[in-house]
């Protein structure tokens, strides 16, 4: 069944899409729509040809390139913070990429807890990513704290949202560091991360921010808010490959803190050859770094994050919000009849990049997408995950898939597949 509303008029407003362009520089498979890059990014023709390059550098130099050729290794790290830094709101010393997300949370939580006789605690919440949670607790029993005791986690009233006067509440005597997520990765709510820290810090609470779902989508001012650490993946907004190297933040007014976990590459850059084993920490968030760096995974980073560079986050952010406006208007006139719930919010200052449908069908329905050629994310128990893409979505594409939706909804074509979650969801 046609949607009421007329494709003229998503044909209208890509033709007006300034960014529009860059659709050309990603690999987009023909007659397939991509709504996953909330989980993992398209690879762009610039991400390519940066990865090309590098490993053009190996064949060519071997380990002088470390040094030499078109992307030395040796300070590869640094230049990707430099990208990295705009799309934080940090300076370029503030940033170190390296490790993985959950590396990084290791890293920077045995760094920053120091529990003391009365703050034992790590504050974090109910509806963050499982992986956080587990090394949370991992960082606890290390400490020989039961997490059952010492990990509070502050519960939703609805499921879907984080209240942050419940957060404030749970910031008691007793808390010695915060993890929270700046977007949840369900329902894509925003925290609102300033005000949380100016918080915190008046109760002399340190605390920190997983931005895995928003860096790359959102725009982020970690430095001015405050933030005493963040750590963020490279692969989902960020374009930058499946397991890319990750990516943390440490405010300046840390620089000096030995890092919890320490490794040569944390070695200030002048002093890391000379083989001392007495360390001489870097003077900035290149001390957190712990082993040599994953070349080669870093190097399609160099070509996604030019990209960018060039565009600019204010500019992403503008189009991420047009594009999930419009389907959040297409589900409210053509799906609502259907079950469909919106579990996202509407508010566009508190609502990430993708949208989350709830349906008590949503396994089933995110299969039929597939077979529509249309790529969703599944999150169990109920929600159908799409995220349009500012960099590489048209609004023609929100607009074929509420028309896809409608007519599997229509014809029952979910029914022929099994309510549950695939391996990878």
């Amino acid at each position: 069944m046609a949607l009421t509303a007329k494709r003229e008029e998503a044909i209208e407003r890509d033709e007006q899409d300034r960014l529009a362009p860059y659709r050309d520089e990603f690999y987009l498979q023909e007659g397939s729509i991509y709504m996953d890059g909330n989980s993992l990014g398209l690879l762009s023709k610039r991400a390519e040809a940066t990865l090309l390059e590098s490993l053009a550098d190996w064949r060519e130099l071997g380990i002088d390139g470390w040094m030499k050729g078109r992307h030395p290794w040796f300070e590869l790290s640094e230049k990707l913070a430099a990208l990295n830094a705009p799309l934080v709101g940090g300076s370029a010393d503030e940033v170190m990429v390296t490790g993985s997300t959950t590396v990084n949370l290791h890293q920077l939580v045995a760094t920053f807890f120091a529990p003391s006789e009365q703050r034992t605690k790590i504050l974090a919440d109910s509806l963050t990513f499982p992986s956080d949670i587990y090394a949370l607790q991992s960082q606890l029993r290390l400490r020989g704290l039961d997490p059952a005791e010492h990990l509070v986690q502050v519960e939703s009233r609805d499921g879907r949202f984080l209240d942050e006067a419940d957060i404030i509440a749970a910031m008691t005597e007793e808390i010695a560091l915060i993890v929270l997520p700046t977007v949840l990765y369900r329902s894509g709510q925003i925290l609102d991360m300033e005000r949380l820290t100016r918080e915190a810090h008046a109760r002399s609470i340190l605390i920190g921010f997983d931005g895995c779902h928003s860096v790359g989508a959102i725009p982020h001012a970690f430095h001015d808010w405050g933030v005493d650490f963040a750590y963020w993946c490279n692969y989902k907004h960020l374009n930058g490959g499946p397991g890319t190297v990750g990516g943390l933040f440490v405010h300046e007014r840390h620089f000096g803190t030995l890092p919890g976990l320490t490794g040569w590459f944390g070695s200030r850059k002048d002093k890391q050859f000379d083989m001392d084993h007495t360390m001489t920490p870097a003077e900035n968030a290149g001390a957190f770094q712990i082993g040599t760096p994953h070349v080669l995974s870093l190097a399609p980073q160099i070509g996604a994050l030019e990209l960018f560079a060039e565009v600019g986050i204010d500019a992403v952010r503008t189009k991420s919000l047009a594009l999930t406006d419009y389907m959040m208007t297409l589900v409210d006139q053509e799906l609502t009849p259907y079950g469909f719930v919106i579990g996202n919010p509407r508010d566009d200052k508190r609502r990430g990049a993708h949208l989350s449908l709830e349906h008590p069908e949503a396994a089933r329905i995110c299969k039929a997408l597939k077979a529509h050629h249309v790529i969703p994310d599944f999150r169990a128990p109920n929600i159908v995950r799409l995220a349009p893409v500012a960099l590489y979505n048209k609004f023609e594409d929100v607009y074929e898939v509420v028309s896809i939706l409608k007519t599997i909804m229509d014809e029952k074509q979910y029914e022929q597949f099994k309510n549950e979650r695939e391996v990878v969801a």
